[in-house]
Order: C-alpha cells, then sequence, then structure tokens
C-alpha cells in the first residue's frame, strides 16, 4: 500500500505539472506568482523541519516531498510565463516577510514540531493572494482539473504517511484546497451570471 500511496501521490503531481505549464502557455489561467512562491519557501520549511523532528526520510511524508519540487516548479513556470497580474503587490510582500520570519524563527530556536505547526499556518496564508483575487474576480482564473489534483494527491499519501505531522500537512492541504475551489465555483458562478 505504501508504494502505490508514493507513486500516486508523484504521479498526480506529475499531471498537475503539465496541466499548469500547458494552461499557464495558453494563457488559460493566471496563477498567482507570490502564492506558489509562498509556497515553495513554507513548503521546504515544512519538510526540513518534519525531517529534523525524528527518525523520518522524505518518503514518510512523500506529499511534503512531491510538493517542494512540484511548487519551486510551477513558481518557476508562472515568472517566466505568467503575465503581468500574476505578479507581487504589497500584501504579497507583507505575508512573504511572515514566512521568513517563521523560517529564521526555527534557525535560531530549532523547535522542530513548533516551527512545522507554524508554518502550516503560513501555508494557510499562502492562499490568501489567490483567495483575494478569486473574490475579487469576474471569471475563474485558476483550473479546476489542477487544484482537483492537489486535493487528491493529499488523499493518497495518508495511505503512507508517517508521524503527527505528516497527517497534519495533508488534511491542511485538504481543507484549503477544498475551500479554495469553493471560490473558484463561485467565480465560475459570477461570470455566468455575468454573461446571461
Amino acid at each position: 500500500m505504501t508504494f502505490a500511496s508514493i507513486a500516486a501521490v508523484l504521479a498526480i503531481d506529475l499531471f498537475i505539472a503539465i496541466r499548469t505549464t500547458v494552461l499557464i502557455r495558453r494563457g488559460r489561467i493566471r496563477p498567482s506568482l507570490a502564492m506558489w512562491i509562498f509556497f515553495t519557501i513554507a513548503v521546504g520549511g515544512s519538510l526540513a523541519t518534519y525531517l529534523a523532528s525524528g527518525d523520518h526520510t522524505p518518503w514518510d511524508n512523500i506529499l511534503n516531498t512531491a510538493d517542494l519540487i512540484l511548487c519551486a516548479y510551477v513558481a518557476a513556470v508562472i515568472a517566466v510565463f505568467g503575465d503581468a497580474t500574476t505578479r507581487f503587490n504589497r500584501f504579497d510582500r507583507g505575508c512573504l516577510v511572515a514566512v521568513i520570519v517563521v523560517i529564521a524563527f526555527w534557525a535560531v530556536t530549532r523547535r522542530h514540531v513548533a516551527t512545522n505547526l507554524l508554518i502550516q499556518t503560513i501555508l494557510v496564508i499562502a492562499y490568501f493572494p489567490v483567495v483575494r483575487r478569486l473574490w475579487r474576480a469576474d471569471a475563474n482564473t485558476e483550473s479546476f482539473a489542477v487544484w482537483a489534483g492537489l486535493l487528491l494527491a493529499p488523499v493518497a499519501s495518508l495511505l503512507s504517511s508517517q508521524g503527527e505531522l505528516a497527517t497534519i500537512y495533508a488534511v491542511r492541504a485538504m481543507v484549503s484546497v477544498t475551500l479554495l475551489m469553493a471560490l473558484m465555483a463561485r467565480a465560475e458562478l459570477r461570470a455566468r451570471r455575468a454573461a446571461a
């Protein structure tokens, strides 16, 4: 079951990477660069503190490990091919400072579990730029297929996760993505009503 879980997470993240690249290149989605940069930094910190908190390997929290690669890749694709609306604004820069402060806290205190839990909070904050965009948007700027994959990967990862921090990481991801998808559906409904 563990191998199947790991393979499923890796396959889903590969699908997400390919699908996101295609949709960004075609101009069909405009994901927030700020959010994906936050994800990259916070997911890296989450994995580092998870590994430092016990006798774990990267495979024990495959979702966190695969997410680090995926987030860095997607951030790079957005930076290269994304449009100007995906760039940082003042709100985004403030959120980035919060991420850096928590990483600095860990560097000084070496309190692995406390820092990991703070990082999970930051991973929720990382959704704020896209939540803000979707709340104001007259149309959905995200891909349901990509976010469905980002919802399915944590579900699959629970079969191989080791330790409470890995479970917290997966559950936090599922709740956050579900709420974001609800906002995407709201934006779709607003677009349809405006067109009618």
